[in-house]
């Protein structure tokens, strides 16, 4: 799922890195990897802290046509924006007011592109059950990691609507609760293992 998130950034980064002159050359596989670091970064995070029906919620909120404008509005959008906007502060010595303007630009897109993607039940390769299973350490395909029910999870938050007996609330609880518990162990697996940007140094030939 990485290297298609991967892709996918370097579809949006024409204008915001491949044609910005604040960005060398040599390093625009690297700028890509690291908008592709912070969105899955970032996604992780917030499903490790049990923000994943906000996750489910935000993907099924633009698959409506919201547009990266709308996006802007999100917390979970505006904290990639600024991790992003600060790496390449850092580590790529731009000023705060060009990294700001990449940052604001490539995440929202690339976010709206994959929410598309997933929101196309013609696009087999983006699905947001498998990217969920991906990211918290499911592997890719809807059902995986011990019988975690991801897509009956995502159903329950989209055309499925919430059981008012009680009982379907407690089952969404503790489904939540245990995919929450995997995106932890996951995340400090990556974290022990140096991460997401190990991860991608193939892709950019590091």
């Amino acid at each position: 799922m990485l290297d298609q998130l991967f892709n996918l950034v370097k579809e949006y980064a024409q204008e915001p890195v491949i044609d910005n002159q604040a960005i060398p050359n040599e390093k625009n596989n690297e700028v890509v990897a690291e908008a592709t670091n912070t969105v899955a970064s970032g996604l992780q995070n917030v499903m490790a802290g049990g923000g994943v029906q906000s996750i489910i919620q935000m993907f099924q909120g633009n698959g409506q046509g919201g547009g990266a404008s709308s996006l802007l509005k999100n917390p979970m959008v505006s904290m990639m924006i600024g991790h992003f906007t600060s790496k390449l502060v850092g580590k790529y010595n731009m000023s705060p007011q060009a990294a700001g303007n990449v940052a604001q630009q490539l995440i929202p897109q690339t976010l709206n592109g994959l929410i598309s993607k997933t929101n196309d039940p013609a696009n087999s390769q983006f699905d947001l059950s498998n990217l969920l299973n991906s990211l918290s350490g499911g592997g890719q395909q809807s059902g995986a990691g011990g019988g975690l029910d991801i897509g009956g999870l995502v159903s329950r938050f989209t055309g499925g609507g919430m059981d008012t007996d009680g009982d379907g609330d407690v089952d969404m609880q503790d489904m939540i609760a245990k995919f929450t518990s995997r995106s932890q162990d996951n995340l400090q697996q990556r974290q022990s293992g140096g991460g997401v940007m190990d991860m991608l140094k193939g892709l950019i030939g590091g």
